[in-house]
């Protein structure tokens, strides 16, 4: 009896109860850095895959797998983000345990009402579909990267918020990067005006699309799926006529890779790659925060950026890497200013109240 009275006594203690404790504390932490790990690598997954297989359907190499029409492939991706959220409403409804999705349906005054932000949305992703069939992957990045500039931009004009001098200042390190990156883009002898242009235009466009979409917001209850629902089923709309206007019908028509299995596995992948960034976009800023989520989808630049050269043997001057070095840095300076701003407005209302 006695051994069993001291087991007792022993598993009773404070300090097994504390070292217990502190075990599961220790494990529930792995749990918690696991997650955001899977979380973390998923997005960089998601978002790398759907440059390249997007840069494989604009402006590949592989006989039949490869179409020259950009409004048509971005046209699709919708057509398949629509099919999904139809199919994960029927499925949350016939198996709720599996998650919540809102019901779908097909109001009109809810499309009229998303339709101005569908006209941005469509713009954004034709420029930077566009961008991307005309500048490498290893470039791409450097052509997007003035997003951060038009949202200061735009957040002025159309809100009327002004910047800080330590934003500005981040913004002018940023264009000062890409035109470093232009130029030596020029003398690696593989610049495209027309692809810069496109990748300025979608960065501009970018920016107003976080604008819009917080004013449409409201049309459809604060829900990002439905949102995401009624914005891709316009722009399925609007992509026909401008798919006509850009001269793609003659190409569609002849096109001879209708049969080709491995086309259509990729243009299907594009559409569940460009519907899940969506997804684990959110999910990412959900697990961290949207500090972590800008670093992380800088970091994923920097690492799409080598990746990129590697896979397509591109040699890049050494100014042409400083170049993206600066935009990174710019990139990253300009979120942490913006989250030490926030957090002293925070503390002043705090304060205030």
């Amino acid at each position: 009896m006695y051994p069993r009275q001291h087991s007792s006594l022993t598993i009773s203690s404070p300090s097994f109860k504390r070292k217990m404790e502190k075990a599961t504390a220790e494990e529930s932490l792995l749990k918690k850095y696991l997650k955001i790990f899977a979380v973390v690598s998923a997005y960089w997954a998601v978002s790398i895959s759907l440059v390249f297989i997007n840069k494989a359907l604009l402006s590949g190499s592989t006989n039949g797998t490869t179409v020259d029409a950009p409004l048509f492939v971005t046209w699709f991706q919708c057509v398949v983000t629509v099919g999904l959220c139809v199919f994960l409403a029927c499925g949350a409804k016939f198996f709720p345990s599996l998650g919540k999705f809102p019901e779908l349906g097909l109001d009109v005054q809810i499309m009229l009402k998303v339709l101005p932000l569908s006209l941005v949305f469509v713009a954004m992703i034709s420029f930077n579909n566009l961008c991307l069939k005309y500048v490498g992957v290893a470039f791409y990045y450097i052509g997007r990267s003035l997003t951060t500039v038009f949202n200061v931009l735009m957040t002025w004009v159309l809100l009327g918020e002004r910047t800080s001098f330590s934003a500005l200042v981040c913004c002018a390190i940023i264009v000062g990067g890409f035109w470093l990156g232009v130029d030596q883009e020029g003398v690696a002898g593989s610049l495209s005006i027309s692809g810069t242009i496109y990748g300025v235009l979608a960065s501009l466009f970018v920016s107003l699309n976080s604008i819009y979409t917080k004013k449409v917001l409201p049309f459809v209850d604060q829900s990002i799926w439905l949102l995401g629902y009624y914005n891709n089923l316009n722009a399925c709309l609007l992509f026909l006529p401008l798919m006509l206007l850009n001269g793609e019908l003659p190409t569609l028509i002849s096109f001879q890779g209708y049969g080709n299995l491995t086309f259509w596995s990729m243009m299907v992948a594009g559409g569940v790659f460009g519907f899940a960034i969506g997804y684990v976009t959110g999910l990412q800023i959900q697990v961290t925060s949207p500090l972590t989520h800008n670093i992380s989808g800088t970091a994923k630049a920097c690492a799409q950026t080598v990746l990129a050269t590697y896979w397509y043997s591109e040699v890049k001057p050494f100014l042409w890497w400083i170049s993206n070095w600066v935009v990174l840095f710019g990139s990253a300076a300009y979120t942490r200013v913006r989250q030490q701003e926030m957090e002293k407005n925070h503390k002043a209302k705090v304060i205030a109240s």
